[in-house]
């Protein structure tokens, strides 16, 4: 099976576009690797325009995308037969994450109304790790053939 770039980046921005919120369904694992794919192209290039640039441009990016990623991670726990909720166990720690992140960057002010949040961060950081690691483990495993109480068993995009 052939991968076609064009192909996935319209499909990445059919789910941020048309699928901003959707945590109804199910997804394919190769779709949702696919979306994953580009994220993590999206994030490369904005790290390397942080470090040029200087702004907190990764968190601005983690933001923007918590939503669509939320959901289609989400729908690809119920294609595996999981409860798609499990999801905020991950997102929750990372908006947390991405806002003092980004707040800290724009605002000396923000540093000291987050002081007390920013000590913490190394557990907020181990958490999200751990729900990563897990989330991971979940969303390889193949999906349950047929209908599962999440919907019908989902057609490939890619």
């Amino acid at each position: 099976m052939d991968f076609d770039v064009n192909k996935a980046i319209q499909y990445f921005q059919n789910v941020v576009t048309e699928h901003y919120t959707d945590f109804q369904g199910r997804v394919a694992r190769s779709d949702f690797w696919t979306y994953v794919a580009i994220y993590l192209g999206i994030a490369i290039l904005a790290a390397v325009i942080q470090s040029v640039v200087g702004l907190a441009l990764m968190a601005l990016v983690q933001l923007a995308l918590l939503l669509p990623t939320a959901g289609i991670t989400a729908r690809r726990l119920q294609d595996t037969g999981q409860n798609g909720s499990l999801v905020w166990m991950l997102m929750v720690p990372l908006l947390i994450s991405s806002l003092v992140t980004f707040l800290t960057a724009m605002t000396f002010r923000a540093v000291v109304l987050l002081l007390p949040l920013l000590s913490i961060m190394w557990l907020i950081t181990l958490i999200s790790l751990g729900a990563a690691v897990y989330l991971i483990y979940l969303c390889l495993q193949p999906g349950t053939p047929g209908t599962n109480q999440y919907g019908p068993e989902p057609a490939m995009a890619v």
